[in-house]
């Protein structure tokens, strides 16, 4: 009997990790997982039911990450005494551990070369799709899962519906991966895509570096994905090659995969794009603002922390200063990229602008460790993944979403700013 259908990439990393022919959308299926990874938000109770094991339940520890980065550094005594048990467990179980200021846990597993392509990815933080940017099947899990899968390297997945998102075109200057992932989440809306795996193909995709595909792949959790991934290509291979990853297996989905639908978008007419306040699907062209008022800036998180969001800002900033009144927080995504921008002179730019760096975490996003405070009725351009009331710490302040471009740029003119029309924002064409 012949094929009867094709198979997209998340089907095929399932079928593959369930060590069946085939499985399909709907299907529940227990896979073995290559790495697993649990921060420090979710990791009391994962130890704690680790602890009641014995050394032989341990073996899949050494495919496992500790990261202390929501705590970090950590702001108050019972933070520091998680990271404390971390560090212990980490030692007694022979885990990987990465400690304060290492950086986000999205950004510190491809670097230290814990995934390729074609690997299944779990991690305790609903931004784990970031992985699909390498061709990964990449998700985020309960803790209570996560020390199942250190316990046995195994989990039960529902096989997700595949969405496929075609993007054709060449993003223009001045306008980033970040754009195109707000753009979508004011089409579908926040969980509009909930539990689908999406396929982004296309041309735009092709185009785009390691850093800007990460952020394609990482704001799709906002969208509802179980996963976001990405076909492989020879960049993918390169900057894996280049983070001593293990040799890739890449997955390419069947000419004739069943999708729940399919979608394109040509992102060659595409301009920047903002969420307004409290609503991350509240999306506009950022030429659609009247001059919104903002008096903190914040370029970092999981989403826009990278090396090219830094290089945005610092192409904006560079011998000026930002405007009166607006303080500005810049986060690293790891320490990593902290070094390369210190290498490069990013950091020497924006502090002469103004800027504040802090150390690699993901603290001040979420609004754990209390870094960036907003006072009341004030408004905060953020690059990072979420803007939902409350989220720095203030229910009084309102939080916008936009690229590192479009922050810099409005940390450079003190309202809400389409970077194109700032000097320095044309920095494809230079």
């Amino acid at each position: 009997m012949g094929k009867i259908m094709g198979y997209t990439i998340s089907e095929k990393i399932l079928a593959k990790r369930a060590k069946k022919d085939s499985v399909k959308a709907g299907e529940v299926v227990v896979c073995d997982v290559d790495f697993a990874m649990v921060t420090d938000t979710r990791a009391s109770n994962t130890i704690k039911m680790m602890s009641k094991l014995d050394k032989d339940a341990l073996k899949f520890t050494q495919n496992t990450a500790l990261v202390l980065d929501h705590y970090s550094p950590p702001p108050n005594l019972e933070a520091a005494e998680i990271h404390q048990k971390m560090r212990n467990f980490s030692e007694q179980a022979n885990t990987h551990l990465y400690d304060i200021g290492d950086g986000i846990c999205h950004q510190v597993l491809p670097e230290g070369g814990h995934l390729t392509s074609g690997d299944l990815i779990v991690g305790t933080d609903t931004h784990s799709v970031t992985y699909g940017a390498f061709n990964a099947f990449g998700t985020g899990i309960e803790g209570s899962d996560v020390a199942t899968v250190m316990a046995s390297g195994k989990l039960w997945f529902r096989v997700p519906e595949s969405v496929q998102i075609h993007l054709n075109g060449e993003l223009q200057p001045g306008v980033w991966a970040k754009d195109i992932t707000l753009y979508l989440l004011g089409k579908y809306k926040a969980e509009g895509l909930n539990y689908k795996a999406i396929e982004y193909i296309g041309s735009a995709v092709s185009k785009m570096d390691i850093d800007d595909r990460m952020t394609l792949c990482n704001h799709a959790a906002e969208l509802g994905a179980k996963a976001a991934i990405l076909e492989a290509d020879q960049k993918t291979i390169d900057w894996l090659s280049a983070h001593g990853a293990k040799t890739p297996a890449p997955v390419y989905a069947d000419h004739d995969a069943i999708y729940a639908f399919k979608d394109q978008l040509n992102v060659s007419t595409l301009a920047p794009q903002v969420a307004r306040k409290h609503n991350v699907d509240d999306v506009v062209g950022t030429d659609q603002i009247d001059r919104q008022a903002i008096q903190f800036a914040l370029i970092g998180t999981c989403t826009n922390g990278r090396l090219d969001d830094i290089r945005q800002a610092a192409h904006i900033l560079k011998g000026k200063k930002l405007a009166k009144g607006v303080r500005m927080i810049v986060t690293p995504a790891s320490r990593q990229i902290y070094l390369a921008a210190l290498r490069e002179g990013l950091i020497e730019i924006l502090t002469s602008a103004g800027a504040s760096f802090e150390a690699a975490g993901c603290g001040t996003c979420v609004g754990i460790t209390n870094h960036l405070v907003p006072g009341n009725q004030e408004t905060v351009i953020s690059s990072a993944n979420r803007n939902f009331k409350g989220r720095l710490s203030n229910d009084e302040a309102d939080i916008w979403l936009g690229s590192a471009a479009t922050v810099a740029a409005s940390a450079l003119t003190g309202f809400i700013t389409d970077p194109r029309t700032v000097a320095g924002g044309s920095w494809r064409n230079a």
